[in-house]
């Protein structure tokens, strides 16, 4: 899902709902959103203008201010809808790292197609056919080899390599 953002600094987007608020708790948000670091790399830092709708930071970057505004208000339950589609695959790991964190004291929703980013869940409720198909952890529903299990296997797959040269049997001519 797309960030909403504003043409304000990395600061006042996350800290929207209370623009006088400290940098002290912005920084914690952030740090716990996996967006510290690349903000401190930004030419003003937290002050860095970001453009209109985050024009000036990757859909990772935005993406991750967004989480950070979503903890600034401390909320009982929080819904992630697509939360790491747009991260590479690093962001993702800080995010997925940090994600005790982000959930501590809170319920947490994860909507993902991407089941990196609900593994680590303690309940995984799956959807096919506008109903629930299976609904269990991740170890269980591996287990049971049902549609999260095929699923699983088809974001798992990584297709064989074919080595070429001398790993090959290859004397390192054409068609040797």
């Amino acid at each position: 899902q797309e960030s909403f953002l504003f043409n304000r600094s990395v600061r006042d987007n996350i800290a929207v709902a209370n623009p006088g608020l400290p940098l002290e708790p912005v920084m914690q948000c952030a740090q716990v959103a996996g967006a510290h670091d690349f903000i401190l790399e930004l030419p003003q830092g937290y002050d860095t203008l970001i453009g209109e709708q985050g024009s000036n930071l990757s859909g990772g970057q935005r993406q991750r201010i967004a989480i950070a505004r979503a903890l600034m208000g401390e909320p009982r339950i929080l819904i992630l809808d697509e939360a790491t589609s747009a991260l590479d695959y690093e962001s993702e790991r800080v995010v997925q790292q940090n994600m005790g964190a982000i959930a501590r004291g809170r319920t947490v929703f994860i909507i993902a197609h991407r089941l990196s980013a609900v593994r680590h869940c303690d309940r995984i409720v799956v959807l096919d056919g506008g109903g629930i198909a299976e609904s269990g952890d991740h170890g269980s529903l591996l287990a049971a080899g049902g549609y999260y299990a095929r699923l699983h296997a088809c974001q798992s797959y990584s297709p064989p390599v074919r080595p070429v040269g001398p790993a090959a049997g290859h004397a390192g001519g054409v068609g040797a």
